[in-house]
């Protein structure tokens, strides 16, 4: 069973993928390198004017880009998506083509955030029980009343 639970923020440029798997949070940075591409019309491009060519080189690009980034989130049980634009948006249609879209939990506008914000946010969503938190835990008896508490639980 998947218990990986991932939050992401991102725009075209940066996606900050925040996961949390058996209660330990990792974060990960994918950049797209979009500065490099101009889109110069705001449909899809077709064949002919260099324009065009330059479109679709940019719409190829960022669809790269998604594919990163749900390369690091397929194994997720849950996924929260926020940020500015019709990034989020994008990275909807290829997790639909990848069909992971039922997986989505959330899809928040947030403008630009910091790299804590964004940790804060998902564990916000997806809380985690702190390591010193012993509540339902078995305590094993021990020589001389002692009770020990397994660490991986």
């Amino acid at each position: 069973m998947k218990d990986k639970r991932v939050g992401l923020w991102l725009d075209r440029n940066k996606a900050v993928i925040v996961s949390i798997a058996n209660n330990i949070e990792a974060k990960r940075i994918i950049t797209s390198d979009m500065e490099h591409y101009v889109l110069y019309s705001t449909v899809v491009p077709g064949d002919g004017s260099p324009e065009n060519i330059r479109d679709r080189r940019f719409w190829n690009h960022l669809g790269e880009y998604y594919d990163k980034i749900i390369e690091h989130i397929r194994d997720a049980a849950e996924i929260q998506i926020f940020g500015p634009e019709g990034a989020k948006y994008e990275l909807q249609k290829h997790l639909e083509n990848a069909g992971l879209a039922g997986l989505i939990v959330s899809m928040e506008d947030a403008e630009k955030l910091t790299d804590l914000q964004i940790a804060t946010k998902v564990q916000k969503r997806f809380p985690t029980r702190s390591r010193f938190d012993l509540s339902g835990m078995s305590a094993t008896p021990l020589a001389g009343g002692e009770r020990h508490f397994p660490a991986d639980r």
